[in-house]
């Protein structure tokens, strides 16, 4: 019987969604994965991965859940920068698979990557507030009070965009400790601690 699923693609920007801008990349991504599966149907989202209202991603779950499909993501930030949610789709033995990460990237893995991630876009957020704040103390007008929502829109895709980079820089070091025996997080932890790179 050929392993059925369905996919869930998010791009950030109205912008992103009619220019087909990320669109092509995660599809391609998915269909490479699911290659000879069959995929029942495709749902696509156009909004920030940190609203919670997100019908289309509700949806897919809902349709994958009914056919006994398994999600399929491109990337893992494309469902949730939030750990706690990731977390909630593990309890609810809800099947997913994050195309960039395989079919063998186990819970445990899943967790560390969201944590990097959420924990990236967190210090983003931090260092973007000090700066800001640094310019106001120094009498700079800040904003471009004629386009927020592009301003926005930018800011949120930098932000994205520098969180791929830290997880992508972390995930060969996770990969390399973990193939070295290393399969708890307090064991990884000592690894990276003492700059086991093996």
């Amino acid at each position: 019987m050929d392993r059925v699923y369905v996919s869930y693609l998010r791009v950030s920007t109205r912008r992103q969604g009619e220019s087909g801008l990320g669109l092509e990349a995660q599809r391609h991504a998915v269909a490479t994965h699911v290659g000879g599966g069959r995929l029942l149907a495709e749902y696509l989202e156009i909004e920030s991965g940190g609203k919670d209202n997100r019908p289309q991603l509700a949806a897919a779950l809902a349709h994958a859940q009914a056919t006994g499909a398994t999600l399929i993501i491109a990337k893992l930030d494309r469902l949730s920068r939030d750990v706690a949610f990731i977390a909630g789709l593990m309890a609810q033995k809800v099947p997913f698979i994050v195309s960039e990460l395989g079919a063998d990237a186990d819970p445990f893995m899943l967790h560390i990557y969201a944590a990097l991630a959420e924990k990236e876009r967190a210090m983003i957020s931090e260092r973007t507030r000090l700066a800001l704040a640094q310019k106001k103390a120094q009498g700079a007008l800040l904003g471009n009070r004629t386009n927020l929502s592009q301003a926005g829109a930018k800011g949120r895709q930098t932000s994205s965009d520098a969180a791929d980079r830290f997880a992508s820089n972390v995930r060969p070091i996770i990969e390399q400790i973990k193939a070295s025996g290393a399969t708890t997080f307090p064991i990884i932890g000592a690894h990276s601690a003492h700059g086991d790179r093996r």
